[in-house]
């Protein structure tokens, strides 16, 4: 039997009640003999501050690098909104990301049946939509130097943050576009601001050519970014695979997101370069959602995204195709037999608790197992 090593990193707010949903999956497929789960846990974000002054320790780091996988809750709150810039909560996460090399975000966008009415658009537009943004997570203006906030000779204070990329970054996050889209339905979406920022100019110009280069048979079609948004919200079903900047990722995920209905049902992937000698790749596991703090200890929070997230750990990491399907049609029979949270449950409608959809979605699995 395989062994994988987790590393779970709950966070803060709702980030530990949903990882101790996912925690209960893991046990499961150990005692199966699906796989064997070695775990760990520690401290990141603002937990990681309160008892160490850091938003993530080196050794946490350490735990991470050597792990097959992490699986990643939630961090931040308002509790610290005046710690320093450099070990605020969220630090710990942009640690995370840079120091393992994940540099490509997949983001899955998937309406079911069940919640097409949940959504803010009508139910024609969003039944059926399962679409997939490709943010590169590693370069942009999220990392660009100068990034500084100086005073003028004036007394005026002047902020700048650099947008920055190279033909290396845009291409290799293109090849997990085109590579997940050949997996699907074929069809790429490039996004970007070529019409105003020289990035962009780069951008489409180094896709463009790796395209005709390496994947012709890929249909692409190239949009500006805020002509991409406007569309996720017109026709969102006409995409298949987005890839975009760090920054116009970050934006065009979220909206997507909504249009399922919650933030809470959507799970992601950060994932590194593939090791030529292993074939490994560094990777994390989040939900979308945040840390969600107002709701925090209540037992309100929705699993589904973290569930979903270790859905996809289970395909990305370590090729458990199988038990990854159970997982994921064990939500969508959950959800079909009308089990909601608060966040997904129309009015008057009674909600499951935290724990009472996880249970749930466990004896899913379990079914499906037999």
């Amino acid at each position: 039997m395989a062994s994988y090593n987790l590393l779970l990193l709950p966070g803060d707010g709702i980030g530990p009640e949903v990882m101790a949903e996912v925690s209960k999956l893991v046990t499961w497929f150990t005692k199966q003999g699906i796989a064997r789960f070695e775990t760990e846990t520690d401290l990141v974000g603002g937990a990681s501050y309160d008892a160490t002054k850091q938003s993530i320790t080196d050794a946490a780091m350490g735990r991470a690098m050597a792990a097959d996988a992490v699986l990643f809750g939630a961090v931040g709150g308002p509790k610290w909104d005046a710690v320093a810039y450099d070990v605020r909560p969220e630090a710990g996460l942009l640690r995370l990301r840079k120091d393992l090399g994940l540099f490509a975000n997949l983001r899955p966008a998937i309406c079911y049946g069940a919640l097409a009415d949940a959504s803010s658009l009508k139910r024609e537009l969003v039944e059926g939509l399962d679409i997939v943004i490709v943010r590169e997570l590693t370069g942009g203006v999220y990392f660009g130097e100068p990034k500084e906030i100086v005073t003028l000779e004036n007394g005026e204070k002047r902020a700048v943050d650099t947008q920055v990329y190279t033909t290396h970054e845009i291409e290799r996050i293109a090849a997990v576009a085109f590579e997940l889209a050949r997996k699907r339905r074929n069809k790429v979406t490039s996004s970007e601001k070529r019409n105003v920022m020289k990035s962009g100019v780069l951008w489409n110009q180094v896709v463009t050519a790796q395209h005709k280069r390496d994947y012709a048979d890929v249909q692409l079609e190239h949009q500006l970014a805020d002509a991409l948004g406007m569309q996720l919200v017109r026709q969102p079903k006409q995409f298949d695979v987005i890839v975009t900047d760090n920054l116009f990722g970050d934006m065009l995920s979220d909206v997507a997101a909504m249009l399922t209905g919650s933030l809470g049902m959507l799970p992601s992937a950060s994932l590194g370069a593939e090791d030529p000698a292993t074939g490994k790749r560094k990777a994390l596991y989040e939900p979308v959602h945040g840390s969600a703090p107002d709701i925090a200890g209540k037992a309100l929070a929705n699993p589904i995204a973290m569930i979903g997230s270790f859905a996809m750990t289970l395909r990305y990491s370590f090729g458990l195709t199988d038990a990854a399907d159970m997982v994921e049609k064990a939500i969508s029979s959950v959800l079909d037999q009308g089990l909601r949270t608060k966040d997904i449950a129309s009015p008057g409608q009674n909600a499951v608790s935290t724990a009472e959809m996880g249970d749930a979605i466990l004896k899913g699995v379990q079914t499906l197992a037999r």
